[in-house]
């Protein structure tokens, strides 16, 4: 049960990072910006030029964490319900309970070849 709560956690702090890298502008829009590229006061928002990075990017680095935290979690939870188990164990055929589908061939049941069922080669003069 909390491994379900916690996995929605985790699904939903993921499609966070991902809403807020996309919001995020590049480093290259700072210098677009510096040489009158602003838009006429787009540049002016909520929290100011400055504050809105700030904000995102710390938004962005909290969710991180989380989602770190929740993959660490996430794993412990189902490595404890499944047990410790190698990953080989099981691959491994047990070689008393192979079974063979295909019949066995009679050595008679096979024709044999005759010399006139072969093709003659051509000759080269």
């Amino acid at each position: 049960m909390l491994s379900n709560l916690l996995l929605v956690v985790h699904l939903i702090i993921a499609v966070t990072i991902v809403g807020l890298v996309l919001l995020q502008q590049g480093k290259g829009a700072d210098a677009g910006a510096a040489f009158g590229g602003g838009g006429g006061g787009s540049s002016q928002s909520l929290f100011g030029a400055v504050g809105a990075a700030n904000f995102l990017s710390r938004t962005t680095a909290v969710c991180v964490t989380l989602f770190f935290l929740t993959s660490l979690s996430l794993a412990y939870f189902y490595s404890r319900d499944t047990g410790e188990q190698s990953i080989i164990q099981g691959s491994i055929i047990d070689q008393s309970q192979t079974v063979s589908d295909v019949p066995a061939v009679a050595d008679d049941a096979t024709p044999a070849v005759q010399e006139s069922d072969i093709p003659a080669a051509p000759e080269n003069n």
